[in-house]
């Protein structure tokens, strides 16, 4: 660790990788740096994801839709972000921001693009009626709870997750700054919890799919190795107790799997329900 302190010039400039895990990808640009098309499989929905914490989310929602007996069959690509997968012309074409998820809807007349999970989770929602209130004050908590967990996810991945388990180097300023943050956010989901069974109240919603990758897969020990203790998870008991409650879902035990290409029971590409009883080599 340096010692010597970082004065900021006054106008930055990219002279060098940043150093960390994702070094290589990172850089202060848009747009495509190859062209690559995306496939396109034979499903209404296609999925270009990775199963991150953002990405879980498209996938458990979809296979929650599928085990509620909607019509939401898709096929699911991987987009391998430490390849630099993120920035192929055909994925930039659907996504500008170059991050995952993105789903592209040809269920109705015109094809529609979607980035940004919650924009995902919200369409798919209203599209088929499901884990969201048409009106009223539900559908309103559900959408507070939704945007609650889209502005919370900086902290805890770019901002602890970095900091804890990716920056080349530790340094206790960011590390504690964003450990502050982290509980905090816990501390707020955990007395809502206190309150009632899920985010929205009484019903399971797309805000407990939104938050439950990252929140759950902290206080589970999925993410982040060594952050639940460091974090003391185990001291949050209605997180744990809604964590472990959605885990036992049939259909996120599906989703978590969709797109994994590391781990056990990698999954890259999802094209039926009977992929999921397939052995697959990442």
């Amino acid at each position: 660790m340096s010692d010597t302190p970082y004065t900021p010039p006054k106008v930055w400039t990219w002279a060098q990788p940043s150093g960390g895990q994702f070094a290589s990808i990172n850089r202060p640009i848009a747009g495509p740096t190859h062209d690559k098309a995306l496939p396109v499989g034979k499903h209404p929905f296609q999925l270009h994801s990775l199963a991150t914490p953002n990405g879980q989310k498209a996938s458990i929602m979809l296979e929650e839709l599928l085990e509620a007996g909607f019509d939401a069959e898709y096929d699911a690509w991987p987009i391998r972000i430490s390849d630099g997968e993120q920035f192929g012309s055909g994925f930039v074409a659907l996504n500008p921001n170059s991050k995952i998820p993105a789903l592209l809807d040809r269920s109705g007349p015109q094809p529609v693009r979607l980035f940004e999970s919650g924009a995902i989770l919200l369409h798919l929602a209203d599209k088929f009626g499901a884990f969201i209130a048409t009106d009223g004050p539900v559908r309103a908590e559900v959408l507070s709870w939704l945007f609650w967990q889209v502005g919370s996810a900086p902290f805890l991945g770019g901002g602890f997750g970095h900091f804890f388990a990716y920056a080349p180097e530790k340094f206790e300023y960011p590390i504690n700054r964003y450990a502050m943050e982290a509980k905090r956010l816990f501390d707020v989901l955990d007395r809502r919890l206190g309150e009632v069974r899920y985010l929205g109240g009484d019903d399971y919603s797309i805000a407990d799919i939104a938050a439950w990758p990252w929140f759950a897969g902290i206080a589970l020990g999925k993410v982040y190795e060594g952050a639940d203790q460091f974090l003391d998870t185990a001291s949050y008991q209605n997180v744990m107790r809604w964590s472990r409650t959605i885990a036992d879902r049939p259909a996120v035990k599906r989703g978590v799997r969709v797109n994994r290409t590391w781990g056990d029971n990698p999954l890259p590409e999802r094209h039926s329900i009977g992929d999921f009883d397939q052995p697959v080599d990442a």
